[in-house]
């Protein structure tokens, strides 16, 4: 079984995101925040219904919240959403 989604996998899951995937975050921005001005964006936090970003619009940080289309069951769970989700924006 995988870890639920505590602050620590939070933190784990922001820090990979943030670091190896910063364009998929901008792009869950535009997409699933409704903020599609977004030229970047740092994921900030993660839990079972939804992802708060930090998305730079027009030079200014602006927060976004992406709620999840399921509640998430564990850290596995939130791996295949965000992967499903990005698959899905890029055919946006």
């Amino acid at each position: 079984m995988s870890e639920a989604i505590t602050p620590a996998i939070s933190d784990r899951i922001c820090q990979h995101m943030n670091q190896d995937h910063a364009g998929a975050i901008a792009l869950y921005a535009q997409v699933y925040g409704n903020a599609p001005q977004t030229d970047s964006a740092v994921m900030k936090s993660i839990d079972s219904l939804g992802m708060n970003i930090l998305a730079q619009i027009a030079g200014e940080a602006i927060p976004v919240r992406v709620e999840f289309d399921h509640p998430l069951k564990d850290a596995e769970d939130a791996h295949h959403t965000l992967v499903a989700m990005i698959k899905q924006a890029r055919t946006v």
